[in-house]
């Protein structure tokens, strides 16, 4: 299982429930639209609560400024990944997709990385 991890910031100007709001309402639905062509066997979105609990912890720890949410998508392989970046379909794919993460995203300062879990303890 080959596994993307995406760390956002929105873009300046967004407060954090507009940024969520689009990602949730407008770019998960594409996201869903064009999973054949990426050949993605799962996507997952992670927003950040905005609340006391959330942000004390992170001050207890000393901890930089929090992403505003973190997209997560899997691929069966390496292969079933690099598959879709050979297909017409899967490059126009990854453009829609970027030409919209663009209008709320602050790419520039909104890491992502390849890489596979390595689980320790998934529960009963």
């Amino acid at each position: 299982m080959l596994k993307l991890t995406f760390c956002l910031r929105r873009k300046p100007g967004l407060s954090l429930a507009e940024f969520q709001d689009y990602w949730l309402n407008r770019h998960g639905p594409l996201v869903r639209r064009l999973q054949p062509a990426l050949g993605m066997v799962r996507y997952v979105q992670v927003h950040r609560r905005d609340d006391e609990l959330g942000l004390g912890m992170a001050k207890v720890r000393g901890a930089p400024a929090p992403y505003d949410g973190v997209a997560e998508l899997w691929w069966e392989s390496e292969e079933a990944f690099r598959a879709a970046g050979r297909t017409a379909e899967g490059r126009e794919a990854g453009r829609l997709l970027l030409e919209d993460e663009a209008r709320f995203i602050d790419l520039a300062n909104s890491p992502l990385w390849l890489n596979r879990e390595q689980v320790i303890y998934a529960g009963s």
